[in-house]
């Protein structure tokens, strides 16, 4: 792997979310030469990957729950979070 994409794939969620931001004004302000642009773009789709990986593992920890008994239960959003009725 390349070290710039280890550097992407070990980046923390908010920095990643701020380069994309970045990314993207710089894209919207259409002063980038076409060579440059090609390579913001793919630049942002890896830290869009990234991002969106890292919500989805978020996601996953948070619908587990640890039950009464010490064991890991997911989440039921129709019992709001009242495991033991």
């Amino acid at each position: 792997m390349s070290e710039e994409k280890q550097e992407t794939k070990d980046i923390r969620f908010e920095e990643a979310i701020g380069r994309l931001e970045e990314i993207v004004r710089r894209l919207e302000s259409g002063d980038v030469p076409l060579e440059d642009a090609i390579d913001l773009y793919k630049k942002g789709m890896e830290l869009s990957a990234v991002c969106h990986s890292k919500l989805q593992s978020a996601e996953k920890q948070l619908v587990t729950l640890i039950d009464k008994d010490g064991e890991a239960t997911a989440f039921d959003p129709g019992q709001g979070g009242n495991r033991d009725e």
